[in-house]
């Protein structure tokens, strides 16, 4: 099932939700709203508006509660990819012009200051009080994940417990704070606050699993980057981390030495030859497919719904995906 099925249940409350986000980041002065105009013609594949959606429908229907709260998550990720093109120096976003390529980095970081504090006032100005508290747990576990990356990138010393936890923080923070923020909207039932939140937190470990594992056996053409950029970056993933725990201690030594000296140095099939050897990819693959099945059993015991069938959907479509 992809994207455009998976979103079938909730695909009447889309333009709503449109509405809402291309209203709530106008602004009266004209550079903003330029800048803001051209965010909204590049607006992605929308998979965090849609788990709100979906998780709002599975525990009591969609409102205009939700459709804030859509708005809201997407406000929030479109403010942290501005401030991530700009820490990583990046010219593109979605093969399209970055705004800091277009506007430079102080223009492209106070656009993303502007978008958290119109998130943040949308749900202020209409008293959702319990999104603030969500969200904001989100923004400081995606710092706190990304400063921490940049931390173990320059020491080069990773183990999976390490691993998890980051991209714990970095990715499936959002994806659990949207499933929450959509059980939240239309339920005042902590327990399934509480399930959605878990289903969140388990696919968003799950999709990030299987994008480190695309970094070494996708192409270029599949995943819109080079295969060995996070190695470029000294990023430590998870096919990787296993493989140093399976070989000996020597090879992997040498393998951690070419990553330290990057570079002309950085023999992209060499490393990967190593972790294919080791079982870094078939063990990755586990990993992600055993967070994709703790999320569906998050949610077995809601009835069955075509909103339920489209989280159980999600879940295996991360797993599979191949961009």
């Amino acid at each position: 099932m992809d994207l455009k099925e998976i979103a079938r249940p909730i695909e009447h409350h889309i333009e709503a939700f449109d509405k809402v986000f291309d209203q709530s980041i106008k602004s009266k002065i004209g550079l903003v709203d330029l800048v803001t105009k051209y965010i909204v013609r590049q607006k992605g594949k929308k998979v965090r508006p849609i788990l709100v959606l979906l998780s709002a429908e599975l525990c009591g229907g969609v409102n205009p509660k939700t459709h804030r709260g859509a708005a809201l998550v997407e406000i929030l990720h479109t403010a942290t990819l501005i401030h991530d093109d700009v820490v990583d120096d990046a010219d593109t976003r979605r093969g399209i012009a970055s705004i800091n390529a277009v506007w430079k980095n102080k223009i492209a970081v106070l656009m993303g200051d502007f978008l958290l504090a119109k998130g943040l006032l949308l749900s202020l100005d209409h008293d959702d009080f319990r999104f603030l508290k969500i969200t904001s747990t989100s923004v400081r576990r995606m710092s706190e994940g990304e400063i921490h990356q940049i931390q173990k990138s320059r020491q080069l010393d990773m183990d999976e417990e390490t691993y998890l936890k980051i991209i714990g923080d970095k990715t499936a923070s959002l994806l659990s704070t949207c499933c929450e923020i959509g059980a939240t909207s239309s339920s005042d039932d902590p327990e399934k606050h509480r399930l959605l939140r878990e289903y969140g937190e388990n696919v968003g470990l799950a999709f990030q699993i299987r994008d480190d594992l695309l970094d070494y056996v996708g192409r270029k053409s599949i995943t819109g980057k080079p295969t060995g950029l996070d190695l470029s970056e000294k990023k430590l993933t998870l096919p990787l981390i296993h493989s140093f725990t399976q070989a000996p201690k020597k090879e992997g030594k040498e393998i951690l030495s070419m990553i330290k000296s990057g570079g002309k140095k950085l023999k992209v099939t060499e490393i990967v030859e190593f972790v294919t050897r080791y079982g870094g990819l078939e063990y990755a693959a586990s990993r992600a497919v055993h967070y994709a099945s703790e999320a569906k059993a998050n949610i077995s015991t809601f009835p069955d719904s075509p909103s339920k069938r489209s989280l159980i959907a999600f879940a295996d479509f991360v797993i599979q995906r191949e961009k």
